[in-house]
């Protein structure tokens, strides 16, 4: 009988394939809102669904940030606090952006009126 022994020309072959598996937004949802249960971890969560934590951590995340539309989205969203500021950021330069197309016109007004006088 021959084992497997060092004089044996033996060779493996590992195949190895990946698959990508899309996740509805209820499935990320449930998992998500898992991770917050008492006694449960994102790492744990992840494995009993076959997940990766970095990609759980980061719909966690994204539900954090922008709710079942950013999970669903799979996009990055700003908080709703940053999107307060942005707006009024927008307000203000628009503001300040009429102010200066009055100044303009007044200057404009003027000049033409100085050339009138001359």
């Amino acid at each position: 009988m021959s084992g497997y022994g060092a004089k044996d020309n033996v060779s493996v072959e590992i195949i190895h394939t990946v698959q990508r598996r899309r996740w509805s937004i209820s499935e990320k949802v449930c998992m998500v809102e898992e991770t917050y249960l008492p006694g449960m971890s994102v790492s744990h969560v992840a494995r009993m669904n076959g997940v990766a934590p970095n990609l759980l951590f980061r719909w966690r995340k994204l539900m954090t940030d922008g709710g079942k539309a950013a999970i669903d989205a799979d996009d990055q969203v700003i908080s709703i606090s940053k999107a307060r500021a942005l707006k009024k950021q927008i307000r203000e330069l628009e503001r300040m952006l009429g102010k200066k197309t009055m100044e303009v016109e007044i200057l404009r007004d003027m000049v033409e009126l100085a050339r009138e006088k001359n």
